[in-house]
């Protein structure tokens, strides 16, 4: 008999909360479009099964890492404009053209080359300008206020093989309180928005302009311009550790396992690899079929919770590359096939994230493939 999935450890996708999200992120848009990043399988949470949703909900655009996501959100019956964010070799732009993807350009030598092999080959290739205004990644250096590199960037884009659609920067700090970031993300919005105008200033005129991420979005809403790029709240997650969104935004994702064997344990007794658990008393110990393959990372191990029966169970001994195991002494009636929660929306993923000593982000984008994604 076939299996929906393998009942071992998986992720539950909640298609609702994802609506939710979008809803919240539209109405705090405030008429800018919305280009929905969904980079990295949507960091974690399977494009797949997203990425048709967000169409359906109104996402005007979309925006992915390299041609491989790119191409993959075209299999999905996605028809809307989709921007890479990041390189693409130039020996790809025949898969650009067809199929109607639109390419970030970067810098001098890169605008040459795919320049160059475009009109080789007789193509046209939509592009964005990236300009960088801080973040001090790809980008037209235009990090000062002479914007030293904005010759060279209205020079890329006046290439032929070359259909400017729009142009973009990405703020560094926008995640951070005023007095943290100390007026930075201001000078990057003053500065794209003068690189904006020197653009418009040479008779060139880019359809789209946007800087806006998720923290920026709900943060900075005098700088939407005409697109903003959600990502992070897209999936119910903060952009920052102990950043405080009024918004009320819901975890999508909710990674499950089950407990595969309980036993007891005799006080001095030790736990998985290397012996570095003891057991301090007499104890009950639940194995749950989840480890560092799966991507649970092994940081937690003798320091991470999961929930049993709806109670927090501590993580003991070594997480293991399938397996690990935690102390269930204190919750009644554990047995074989009982559900646990490793995180989601009982147990917040950047409580994981801080106890590693890393950002939600990794530990989301961290999940395997084997780990089966399932919309509930």
């Amino acid at each position: 008999m076939a299996l929906k999935f393998l009942h071992r450890t998986w992720a539950e996708i909640d298609i609702n909360a994802l609506i939710h999200n979008f809803n919240i992120i539209k109405k705090e848009a405030d008429g800018a479009l919305i280009m929905a990043v969904v980079k990295a399988d949507c960091y974690g949470h399977s494009a797949e099964l997203i990425a048709p949703v967000l169409d359906k909900c109104g996402a005007d655009a979309f925006a992915v890492s390299n041609i491989s996501e790119a191409l993959a959100l075209r299999e999905y019956g996605i028809k809307k404009p989709v921007l890479i964010l990041g390189y693409t070799p130039v020996e790809a732009a025949p898969l650009l053209y067809e199929n109607d993807i639109t390419q970030c350009v970067f810098s001098t030598e890169y605008a040459a080359a795919l320049s160059d092999f475009s009109v080789k080959n007789g193509l046209k290739i939509k592009i964005h300008i990236k300009i960088d205004t801080g973040m001090g990644r790809i980008g037209f250096d235009c990090r000062d206020s002479s914007l030293s590199g904005i010759t060279d960037a209205v020079n890329a884009a006046r290439l032929p093989g070359f259909i400017l659609d729009g142009m973009f920067t990405h703020f560094a700090v926008s995640d951070r309180t005023p007095d943290e970031e100390d007026g930075f993300t201001a000078e990057q919005y003053a500065r794209f928005t003068a690189a904006v105008k020197s653009f418009e200033n040479a008779g060139l005129k880019p359809k789209i302009c946007h800087c806006c991420n998720s923290a920026a979005l709900c943060l900075d809403k005098e700088k939407h311009l005409d697109m903003c790029r959600p990502g992070i709240i897209l999936y119910g997650l903060t952009p920052a550790y102990g950043l405080k969104l009024k918004e009320d935004f819901m975890p999508v994702m909710t990674v499950k396992s089950v407990v595969s064997m309980v036993k007891k344990i005799k006080k001095g007794t030790t736990v998985s690899y290397g012996r570095t658990f003891k057991a301090p008393y007499d104890m009950t110990v639940a194995t749950v079929t989840a480890g560092y393959a799966d991507g649970y990372p092994r940081l937690l191990s003798s320091k991470g919770q999961v929930i049993i029966h709806g109670r927090r169970a501590n993580i003991i001994g070594r997480i293991c590359m399938d397996q690990m195991s935690v102390d269930v002494s204190g919750i009644e009636n554990v047995k074989q096939g009982d559900e646990v929660i490793l995180f989601g929306k009982e147990l917040p993923v950047e409580e994981l994230a801080e106890k590693c000593g890393t950002i939600n982000y990794e530990i989301v984008c961290g999940i395997t493939n084997r780990v089966p994604r399932i919309s509930v």
